[in-house]
């Protein structure tokens, strides 16, 4: 009984071990299989990737020539812009060395009036001159016949003093250095020097159209030093005096900003509307516009034409 059980133990041994051994090639080759499929998914995700990377590279080739193209424009855009603005720049200094040009030959046409104006006075203050001698001469003619004695000795000594200055009386200074003397010291600043010659212009030849000038001046000078009432005056003078004179528009334009200054501001923009209104054209009515529209006053539609 017991030998009978170990060889049936023996047997169930050996059936185990065949049974094992039978089962250790199947396991190896299933080993395999797994392990081929697995390097064939890894083989699959290997060629996933070369062909993300492919793709990848080929999107990042294109992005790189967009934005080499995009910096191109750029750089292009940017190169137009600059010789636009230098292009503008040109036009600009152009422009404004018209405008200085035109402004400079307006000041020269109006020095050139100006001195005309004086050599007209000139010459009729010298008519003038020549007219009293005649008349002086004239006087000492008809006084010589009746004359006798010892007095007729004394005749022509006479009639010579009749024309003379009487004495101690001071001469009268010569108009056009006067003006011009006076300007120099005015573009100087020596404005106490140049405001005396100015009155003296306006004292001594107070109808010529130089007074007008000197008056404006005498203007500038009170506006420069601050003297704004002051100013205000003598731009009335050439206004009221001298309407036709060539400093008739600045001496207006200058009468608003003194009225500004004083704080009197409706009857500045009243003068400028007046300006613009008398002298249209002019390069002081374009200023006039200017102060309004930097004041936000609106400008009469009557001021623009």
């Amino acid at each position: 009984m017991h030998k009978t059980f170990t060889f049936r133990n023996r047997l169930v041994a050996v059936a185990v071990l065949v049974a094992m051994v039978a089962a250790a090639p199947l396991r190896a080759r299933a080993a395999s299989k797994e392990i081929i499929e697995l390097q064939t998914q890894v083989q699959q995700l290997l060629d996933m990737v070369q062909r993300m990377q492919s793709t990848l590279d080929q999107k990042f080739g294109v992005i790189q020539h967009l934005v080499e193209q995009t910096a191109d424009n750029a750089n292009q855009m940017t190169a137009t812009v600059n010789a636009l603005q230098q292009k503008l720049n040109a036009q600009n200094e152009t422009l404004s060395g018209k405008v200085d040009t035109a402004s400079g030959q307006v000041q020269s046409l109006n020095d050139s009036v100006d001195e005309l104006k004086s050599r007209i006075a000139k010459l009729d203050k010298s008519i003038q001159d020549l007219q009293s001698q005649l008349q002086n001469v004239q006087g000492g003619a008809a006084i010589a016949p009746g004359a006798s004695g010892p007095g007729a000795a004394n005749g022509p000594g006479a009639a010579g003093a009749v024309g003379a200055p009487a004495a101690g009386a001071a001469p009268t200074p010569p108009l056009k250095e006067t003006f011009q003397a006076a300007l120099r010291d005015y573009n100087a600043a020596k404005y106490s020097v140049a405001s005396g010659e100015f009155q003296d212009v306006v004292h001594y030849y107070p109808m010529d159209d130089m007074a007008g000038s000197a008056q404006f001046y005498l203007g500038e000078i009170a506006y420069r030093q601050q003297d704004y009432q002051g100013a205000v005056k003598s731009y009335n003078s050439v206004l009221e005096s001298f309407s036709g004179n060539a400093k008739a528009p600045a001496a207006q334009l200058h009468k608003g900003y003194a009225l500004l200054q004083l704080k009197k501001t409706q009857s500045g923009i009243q003068e400028l509307r007046s300006l613009i209104q008398r002298y249209p054209q002019t390069p002081e009515a374009a200023q006039a516009r200017a102060k309004l529209n930097e004041m936000g006053v609106r400008i009469n539609a009557s001021s623009t034409h």
